[in-house]
């Protein structure tokens, strides 16, 4: 048989943990035809990759890219760092099922009005992302913020019998629509009305289509162990396939030891689940999560009275968030936005030192200005340390994930900027592997492959094996890196050769080929 490309001299390294080993490897109709000594010239086209690795494509198990994917489905950020799979939908937020596309677009990242949301359901929303054509496989979790939207809208209150009712089968019609499960975002103003029982009653929903069940947990901080036990809890009652999303609690070495405790009582228990942690030194959300739900009712003029109005503000200030929960306006930063640019990449702790005011009322005169872009102000919160991300990988349980949006340096989104988009997988393996040596090179592509493909329950994806899907990853472990900074994050990774998706070339000698061959990958459908 005539192979379509065989890469050769290579050093394997098949996503199973296990030490890797020289091989020749070769592509035939988008799979891996033979691993071995391949004889010259069966290839049509033959490549010399002596003294790279050649691993599996990695798979991005914690994204943010359901809105940015449409704008410009080139993935660049993720294909240079050899990403040929995502998983969207995370932390209740993503882009179906919708009701009221202008309420909808809150809990959309990247939301930023190039392409109108013309879908409501998830077959409608997935067929639109076909036809975009990705770079990268795809997968989606049903957002519990779209969910409640569509039933509850901002109300901050449990759901009533008959909200739950449609939320149940909006649920469940996703995950016959091609959805892999369902996700939580429960800090998050949307949810935070959400009662353990509603979300008991979807996961049971989730349960029965064999979905996974993925949670940003209700509290992140003092609480998070109790948050992580409300999570396992949650999933085991409804027999649900449970994924933790980025574990790593705001509040140091003992309270993550506490959250690692509770983990693995329930691994000793049987619970099936499994966790995630980012790559940065820091969160990163959207502003207006500080609004309470209350402020946000009436829409865009009524928001505006309320922003402007005295004692509102001291009303909104009362309100626990994900922002106002660290404690220190110091340690929020606000990012590139245009509206004030003097405040730009300052904490709101030193912006309100320079005017003279309190720090959240300069809040609120920074989303009075962006009224009409909420979606625009982004701040970063410092509430890591590099200890505790380490800590945190090496648990046997614990995946890599960007916990961003797939993004590109030039096209439509040449503007837009999301830390740890273009660095998450290369400072892993830069930082992680080469400088610090916590893994060697075959824990940390298992961490990025095998592992989230067994917590997916891919059968043919994450490992090189005869008959698997061609995703492959080929880079120089001496030079795979990131080179986006906290300042410059939009820079693309460096030291990745080849990446192939479904057996087509996407990424060639540090660009892409201009070729995508992505697939959304449906749950009833999907492999395994």
């Amino acid at each position: 048989m005539k192979l379509d490309l065989v890469f050769r001299g290579g050093t394997i390294i098949d996503g199973t943990g296990r030490p890797s080993f020289d091989a020749d490897l070769g592509v035939a109709d988008g799979m891996i035809a033979e691993v071995g000594s391949i004889p010259r010239g069966q290839g049509r086209e033959e490549l010399d990759i002596r003294g790279q690795y050649i691993t599996p494509g990695f798979i991005d198990i914690h994204s943010h890219s359901d809105y940015t994917l449409l704008v410009d489905p080139r993935a660049v950020s993720q294909i240079a760092q050899g990403v040929t799979m995502e998983v969207i939908g995370n932390c209740g937020w993503g882009c179906s099922p919708i009701a009221n596309p202008v309420l909808s677009s809150s809990v959309i990242y990247g939301y930023g009005e190039q392409v109108p949301i013309t879908w409501h359901t998830t077959a409608e929303y997935l067929e639109r992302l076909e036809q975009a054509r990705p770079a990268v496989n795809v997968a989606m979790l049903v957002p519990n913020g779209q969910l409640r939207l569509a039933t509850v809208g901002l109300a901050d209150r449990a759901a009533r019998p008959a909200e739950l009712a449609r939320m149940k089968t909006l649920l469940a019609q996703s995950l016959e629509e091609g959805a892999i499960g369902y996700s939580t975002g429960l800090e998050y103003v949307t949810e935070v009305g959400a009662s353990e029982e509603d979300v008991a009653e979807l996961c049971h929903v989730t349960a029965l289509a064999g979905g996974l069940y993925a949670t940003h947990t209700r509290n992140r901080e003092e609480r998070a162990a109790e948050a992580i036990e409300e999570a396992i809890r949650t999933a085991d009652h409804a027999g649900c396939r449970l994924q933790i999303s980025h574990l790593t609690p705001r509040g140091g070495i003992s309270n993550l030891e506490r959250c690692i405790e509770q983990v693995d009582a329930a691994l000793a228990r049987g619970s099936d689940l499994a966790f995630d942690m980012h790559t940065r030194l820091f969160g990163t959300t959207n502003l207006r999560i500080v609004l309470p739900p209350w402020a946000m009712a009436g829409g865009r003029d009524a928001l505006a009275r309320r922003l402007a109005n005295a004692a509102d503000r001291d009303r909104m200030k009362t309100f626990r968030n994900l922002i106002t929960s660290v404690g220190d306006w110091d340690k929020v930063v606000l990012l590139e936005t245009p509206s004030i640019p003097g405040w730009s990449n300052r904490s709101f702790g030193e912006i309100g030192r320079s005017v003279g005011r309190d720090p959240y009322d300069c809040v609120c005169e920074l989303l009075l200005a962006e009224i009409d872009h909420l979606h625009r102000p982004m701040v970063i919160l410092h509430t890591y340390t590099e200890d505790l991300l380490r800590r945190t990988y090496q648990h046997a349980s614990c995946m890599v994930g960007s916990d961003a949006t797939a993004l590109a340096p030039n096209g439509p989104l040449a503007v837009t900027s999301f830390h740890g988009a273009y660095t998450w997988a290369s400072w892993f393996y830069r930082r992680m592997v080469r400088e610090t040596k916590t893994f060697t090179p075959e824990e940390a592509v298992y961490k990025i492959t095998g592992l989230p493909a067994k917590t997916l329950g891919l059968t043919d994806r994450g490992t090189l094996s005869v008959g698997h899907r061609a995703d492959l990853a080929v880079f120089d472990p001496e030079l795979f890196g990131e080179r986006g900074t906290t300042e410059r994050p939009s820079q693309t990774a460096v030291g990745m050769t080849y990446v192939l998706v479904n057996g087509v070339v996407t990424w060639r000698d540090s660009g892409v080929t201009g070729q995508r061959a992505g697939q959304v990958l449906r749950g009833r459908k999907r492999e395994g």
